[in-house]
């Protein structure tokens, strides 16, 4: 076990290089909203599959209509009804037109639509048309494969399924697609301290909160959360919560018990069921004590107890690890430019990701800093990365990290 403190981009570098996405699976469609394709995927059909009317109207030749005017009106017999879902008819020839509504297939010989409002019929046979301009050709016809043809490629390998993409994967009669599935993160607290919610509090005891956020961060980043009972204080019985979260989740995030004193038994638990610590603290404020290892090729996250520490470490270093599991082939975090109207000051000697509140142009602190004020954390939008001893003023543009 590497007794080194990390910097930040060390300890990101060599999370995101020994995580690996998950084996892909076979979903439905509706289960694969923003995974990862596993697979390139290519047009079954044109889309449109055929030439169809974009509007209501009638379906004519263009040719019939050349010096059609209010002055000069020409008339043709309508000689089918054509609506959406339907074959088209016979046909037109010359003198000929159909009614057509929006979708509809177009007739042979007909290469234009003239829309409804535009067309009169005639008081005396109804069965006749009454047009009075000319019809462009294709005009208001929506063309087959003119949106997307047949082996067109769809997707690329690792392509996010956005809404719209799988909008049109469904179009093309997908019902499933193969993709990297969400990891199941095990959400474990350790302390004797530590009560549910459902409880009254007897004096020493806090109600736990670190598996609720944690585990709404997870699921925002796409992984799904496995919430787990609280494990006291004891080598024995976190061994056993371990051992039953790696058998049954691909990532395990631990809060507490991971620094150097007498109740902190999460790294010891970890060796003793065969884990491998690569490394347990990282340079960074807060959030110093955090364990990285592996168990047969599944990753711990042992983050620290302070609930602020355990946000932020996961938020910097959990959430990367989570993209590429999903198939990612980046983990930036995603960030803002915005101006400080208050000063950020760190006189510590570690760089430390303060919290702010942001809004579109501006950011400030969101309250005291410490690690265990969960209060300034519910304000904040992200967080501020301040070198160590220095103080960015009122007025510095910085990144935001925002969450």
């Amino acid at each position: 076990m590497g007794e080194a403190m990390l910097s930040l981009e060390e300890a990101r570098e060599r999370i995101l290089l020994a995580v690996k996405p998950l084996t892909p699976r076979l979903l439905p469609l509706e289960e694969a909203h923003r995974l990862r394709a596993a697979e390139i995927l290519y047009a079954r059909v044109d889309l449109p599959p055929f030439d169809n009317s974009s509007v209501d109207g009638y379906a004519v030749r263009a040719s019939d209509l050349i010096g059609a005017s209010a002055g000069h009106p020409v008339a043709l017999r309508v000689v089918e009804r054509l609506a959406a879902g339907g074959e088209a008819g016979p046909g037109l020839a010359a003198g000929m037109c159909a009614r057509i509504f929006t979708g509809a297939m177009l007739p042979t010989g007909a290469d234009a639509v003239v829309m409804q409002e535009d067309v009169k019929s005639d008081e005396v046979d109804p069965g006749v048309a009454i047009f009075c301009e000319a019809a462009r050709p294709w005009e208001n016809i929506r063309l087959r494969g003119e949106d997307v043809k047949r082996m067109a490629r769809l997707t690329q390998m690792g392509a996010v399924l956005t809404a719209p993409r799988l909008g049109l994967l469904a179009a093309q009669g997908f019902q499933s697609v193969r993709v990297f599935p969400p990891p199941v993160l095990a959400m474990i607290a350790t302390g004797n301290e530590l009560r549910e919610g459902d409880g009254s509090l007897m004096p020493g005891q806090i109600y736990e909160s670190n598996r609720m956020a944690l585990g709404a961060l997870a699921e925002r980043a796409g992984a799904r959360a496995k919430i787990y009972p609280l494990v006291p204080d004891e080598l024995e019985a976190t061994k056993d919560a371990l051992e039953r979260a790696f058998a049954e989740c691909d990532a395990v995030v631990t809060t507490g018990g991971v620094s150097v004193g007498e109740m902190d038994f999460v790294k010891t638990a970890f060796a003793e069921l065969g884990g491998q610590t690569d490394f347990w603290r990282v340079a960074i404020k807060p959030g110093k004590p955090f364990v990285f290892g592996q168990r047969n090729g599944k990753p711990l996250f042992g983050l620290p107890g302070n609930p602020v520490s355990a946000f932020v470490t996961f938020f910097l270093l959990v959430g990367p690890a989570v993209k590429i599991m999903l198939g990612g082939k980046t983990a930036e975090l995603p960030r803002v430019t915005r101006t400080l109207t208050e000063p950020l000051v760190n006189d510590s000697n570690r760089r430390h990701f303060m919290r702010v509140w942001a809004n579109e142009k501006e950011a400030r602190p969101s309250g005291p800093q410490a690690s265990h004020r969960l209060g300034s954390l519910a304000l904040a939008s992200g967080l501020v990365d301040v070198p160590a001893a220095t103080t960015l003023g009122a007025g510095t543009e910085v990144e935001v990290l925002y969450w």
